[in-house]
């Protein structure tokens, strides 16, 4: 069972403080927890219900300090999410290395002041698709760590690279190295006709004031989703969707 230590340190890990003070995190949910431990992720400990009885077995060769059966109750108890009646985990935050420009792929993506966690953790699922591998995330963005990041990933969080930084410093490094720094704006090439013949970072910007002006005028170029209707805008998500789609595909 969950005694009170644990309890305690799981409800702190709620709080980002408490998240970066210790460097761990919780993930939550049966299919977050199984991509989980196919991962290289340290797992400290993991609480579970018989509902994972199966998962665990088959990743009996992990090195888990602490791993306890619990109830359902518990884990809603303590937790981030009410609908957990399977497993939580106890995680220390990956290290990773910001990559030099020779070594990033042919796309990644920049965020700039990206304050909704659903929207985070919904681009770290959409990069997944499309197999970016690199997030880079402006000091002004919500904590990639956060609960509700982690559940709207769907086990993304695994495999993705995200890289808090200081945005500007970063953008200009990689332009000086012939990267192309593209930015999402209401106005610029259509997406439809837009080709690339070099690697690019995609910069999306906060969902209610768009990308920054000192970061705007880092871009190469900016690119544009056309508009056939009366939408005002689009949710910064979807558009990141659209456009990566765009990009990967040609």
């Amino acid at each position: 069972m969950m005694n009170k230590r644990w309890s305690k340190e799981v409800r702190g890990l709620l709080q980002k403080k408490k998240r970066k003070e210790s460097n761990r995190f919780i993930v939550e949910g049966r299919k977050n927890i199984e991509e989980l431990l196919r991962s290289d992720l340290t797992i400290e400990c993991l609480f579970y219900t018989e509902k994972l009885h199966s998962i665990i077995d088959k990743y009996d060769n992990k090195s888990i300090a602490v791993l306890q059966e619990t109830t359902a109750e518990l884990l809603k108890q303590n937790g981030h999410l009410q609908t957990n009646d399977s497993g939580l985990a106890v995680v220390h935050i990956p290290t990773t290395s910001i990559p030099h420009s020779t070594d990033l792929e042919d796309l990644s993506l920049a965020l700039d002041n990206v304050k909704d966690p659903g929207n985070l953790g919904t681009i770290l699922r959409i990069a997944d698709w499309y197999g970016i591998k690199n997030i880079f995330l402006s000091k002004e963005c919500t904590d990639a760590f956060a609960p509700k990041v982690i559940a709207s990933t769907m086990g993304a969080f695994t495999r993705i690279n995200v890289h808090q930084v200081d945005l500007i410093e970063l953008l200009t490094q990689y332009k000086q190295d012939n990267i192309a720094i593209l930015g999402a704006d209401m106005v610029g090439t259509d997406i439809h006709a837009y080709k690339s013949n070099q690697k690019s970072v995609v910069v999306m910007g906060s969902e209610s004031h768009g990308i920054s002006e000192n970061v705007s005028g880092i871009l190469n170029e900016k690119i544009t989703i056309p508009r056939y209707g009366q939408a005002e805008s689009l949710n910064v998500a979807i558009a990141t969707a659209i456009i990566c789609d765009n990009i990967v595909r040609k």
